[in-house]
């Protein structure tokens, strides 16, 4: 299904490029494209556009998050797995 701005697509992959050098070793481009686009789609049925500067902001605030989420897991297994030696 084709959505409002589709032609727009070179804009974002900019957004797409340097969030995958930003993020490189912590998110993979899979999971950036599909921030970029939930950014996108966001910003688009809250504010009825998606300019490439919010997207990219929103974008990468998403991925922030799920960066600090992976830490703290990984933070809490190695403690965990301490805290089980004999």
């Amino acid at each position: 299904m084709a959505h409002q701005g589709d032609g727009d697509l070179p804009r974002y992959a900019a957004i797409g490029e340097r969030l995958t050098e930003e993020f490189d070793g912590v998110h993979g481009s899979d999971t950036i494209d599909r921030c970029v686009c939930a950014a996108r789609y966001g910003a688009e049925e809250v504010t009825g556009s998606a300019p490439p500067d919010l997207v990219e902001r929103i974008a990468r605030r998403h991925l922030e998050v799920l960066a600090t989420v992976a830490a703290e897991k990984r933070r809490k297994a190695q403690r965990s797995s301490l805290d089980n030696s004999p």
